[in-house]
């Protein structure tokens, strides 16, 4: 659905939503009530931005961001389904999958009880998707826009045989400088170093930045809490069906071969993505589903 006015009068919400477009024609759910707000783009089901409100961003979204149809946006949630990372045997199909570029269709709203928004999204079925997945595999993206936020990714086999997926939540979030914080939560766990040969090594204290960094944690089961001295906060992790985390920035040299990061970006910003990668992938049985839940909050310190 991509009319506006539909959209408005069948899933808009006085004090919560509305949906608007702009110039290239791309759809955005616009979400303001009493205790947040946030935008999402149909196509990805690509939550942009999202503020609790009275404090700054916690979602960082690029300055020099694209916004085109069938090209990936820097930042945000994209959503990478069903495969993370390269796929397995086909490199010419996209990295991390082909659901954070192609539209979603909004398929529920409401307002809950405690005056957050609730949105779900799924995505939209084309030759061309099933030329790259030929799996009957429905995937639904549900948020809730509140003081917290949530995301839970849901993937059902429809099929009649077992299907492998692998996805993440790609969470982009905003930090004061990338110097200055870390993440915890990790400590203890083996990752996957995927700066140069991929190695395997052993996380000793919080995860600190002074150089590009790209590292998948495994057995990574815990909260994690992004640490963050300058805006005097923490962002807290919480997650389900998964048993990996991504965390990454580009630092100086590739944010600046990316041309999408903005002058100093990647100064702004940090990737803990709650993901079910390498070999953490989910086998789903005939009837099936995978859900895959996180919850962001903010703390002050």
């Amino acid at each position: 659905m991509t009319d506006i006015y539909t959209l408005n009068q069948r899933y808009g919400i006085q004090d919560h939503l509305h949906f608007t477009a702009d110039a290239n024609g791309m759809i955005y759910a616009e979400v303001k009530n009493r205790l947040a707000e946030a935008r999402i783009a149909l196509q990805g089901a690509h939550l942009l931005t999202w503020a609790p409100t009275g404090t700054a961003p916690v979602i960082w979204l690029s300055e020099a961001a694209k916004f085109a149809a069938g090209k990936s946006v820097r930042g945000g949630v994209p959503v990478c389904w069903p495969w993370f990372g390269a796929h397995p045997t086909q490199p010419s199909f996209p990295a991390h999958g082909y659901a954070r570029t192609v539209p979603w269709q909004v398929l529920a709203t409401s307002a809950t009880q405690d005056g957050a928004t609730r949105l779900v999204f799924g995505l939209v079925e084309s030759d061309a998707t099933r030329a790259q997945w030929a799996h009957a595999t429905p995937v639904e993206l549900h948020l809730t826009i509140g003081t917290h936020l949530e995301c839970e990714l849901v993937t059902r086999n429809a099929g009649t045989g077992a299907v492998t997926v692998g996805d993440a939540l790609h969470t982009y979030f905003a930090i004061s400088d990338i110097r200055a914080i870390k993440v915890l939560g990790l400590e203890g766990l083996d990752y996957i170093d995927k700066v140069g040969p991929s190695t395997l090594r052993k996380q000793q204290d919080a995860v600190t930045f002074e150089s590009e960094t790209d590292r998948i944690y495994v057995e990574s089961v815990a909260d994690c809490v992004i640490v963050d001295p300058g805006l005097k906060r923490c962002i807290r992790i919480q997650k389900r069906g998964s048993r990996s985390s991504v965390v990454w920035n580009p630092w100086i040299e590739k944010a600046t071969k990316m041309g999408d990061l903005g002058e100093d970006g990647y100064l702004k910003m940090v990737c803990v993505e709650s993901t079910n990668a390498a070999d953490d992938v989910v086998n789903i049985h005939a009837g099936g589903e995978h859900r895959l839940w996180v919850r962001y909050s903010v703390e002050a310190i």
